[in-house]
């Protein structure tokens, strides 16, 4: 996953991550791997749809794609 020149990729991986144990998953008490499946999916479902990132002008990244994908790109 690692290469040269791939940091910038890397690093959103990386605290997407470090949230999801750090903040999500360490928290919680799960009984089964299903369990923990679930939960991780929720978080990724929140991780794209719920908080406003105040880089993306304060959009979430589902809203800031659409958005992005409305723009037409000039040549």
């Amino acid at each position: 996953m690692s290469s040269v020149g791939a940091c910038l990729y890397n690093a959103v991986v990386e605290r997407f991550f470090s949230s999801l144990k750090n903040e999500w998953l360490l928290n919680i008490a799960h009984l089964t791997r299903d369990a923990i499946k679930m939960d991780t999916e929720e978080y990724i479902h929140y991780d794209k749809h719920e908080p406003l990132h105040t880089t993306l002008g304060a959009l979430t990244p589902i809203n800031n794609e659409k958005l992005q994908s409305q723009v037409p790109v000039q040549a």
